[in-house]
């Protein structure tokens, strides 16, 4: 082993042997075996191309090297101690995305992860793909809909949400209908939330698929159009729920496929948080 790869651990072996002056006693200081904590110290002199301690069957003694490494080195790593230990001046941050609205799990999981972490979580909208993930502008997401394909992301599941179909009030769409088979929506004109919309034409299979009749870039643009009468909106039943507006009304659908829910984090280097989080979700779910 050369100088460049001495670590902290070498030196901390090394001032646990000063300290103790005996291997036995620093081993169990640092709770680790004597076989190794006496390698550890041999690899720092062969790194540093002296030796540090006179060893004896009987006693254990600082050479002149090992005196002036010591001095040298005990105060930094007293230091480096103290700053580790110190408060932050703030709690850690973890930034949480979304799109239109958070699931309904995903509250709770909040609540408990900053109780057990101390950290703070910044809920982030982004209507973007992915709320921004790979864009880093949050450090998880929640993220309803098939994922794309070539994203960059591990995931843990959350619950499924069903869907619901939307409609203008007084709109001949669906007149009087409390529930819709989704078979039935095929040729009808369908309003798309292109960016953080789960619904498109191509979920219905084959040739019979509702007609495309406008697009919208954000979840208030797509219920103003539904609105607006333009055509049906298809959602997850906790987004149409949770975002009121006086001029649509909700239609219950039947036989239709689920809407997936994930937490994502980056496929590499994610934040610490963002893992711990993803343990706490996964062991709720």
């Amino acid at each position: 082993m050369d100088r460049e790869n001495v670590e902290l651990r070498h030196l901390r072996g090394f001032l646990a042997v000063a300290d103790e002056l005996s291997f036995t006693h620093a081993a169990a200081t640092l709770r680790t075996g004597q076989p190794v904590l006496t390698r550890t110290v041999r690899a720092l002199e062969e790194a540093l191309g002296t030796r540090l301690l006179e060893r004896t069957t009987r006693r254990v003694e600082l050479t002149d090297a090992g005196r002036q490494l010591y001095a040298e080195v005990a105060p930094l790593l007293s230091r480096l101690d103290a700053a580790l230990r110190a408060p932050a001046a703030e709690p850690p941050l973890l930034r949480l995305g979304f799109t239109s609205l958070l699931p309904d799990t995903v509250p709770a999981a909040v609540t408990a992860f900053k109780e057990a972490t101390g950290a703070r979580v910044r809920l982030v909208r982004r209507d973007c793909a992915l709320a921004g993930l790979t864009a880093g502008a949050c450090d998880l997401a929640a993220v309803r809909g098939d994922l794309p394909p070539d994203a960059a992301v591990r995931t843990v599941a959350l619950p499924s949400e069903p869907r619901v179909a939307v409609v203008a009030r007084g709109s001949a769409l669906l007149a009087g209908r409390r529930v819709v088979d989704w078979a039935e929506l095929a040729g009808l004109p369908l309003v798309v939330n292109t960016v953080a919309g789960t619904t498109r034409p191509e979920l219905w299979p084959g040739p019979l698929r509702p007609r495309l009749a406008c697009t919208a870039d954000n979840v208030e643009e797509w219920l103003e159009s539904v609105a607006a009468d333009h055509g049906v909106g298809v959602a997850p039943e906790p987004v149409a729920r949770r975002h009121r507006h006086p001029g649509l009304r909700r239609v219950r659908l039947k036989n239709a496929p689920p809407v997936p829910v994930h937490l994502a984090v980056p496929a590499r280097d994610p934040h610490p948080l963002a893992e711990r989080y993803l343990q706490l979700q996964a062991a709720q779910s």
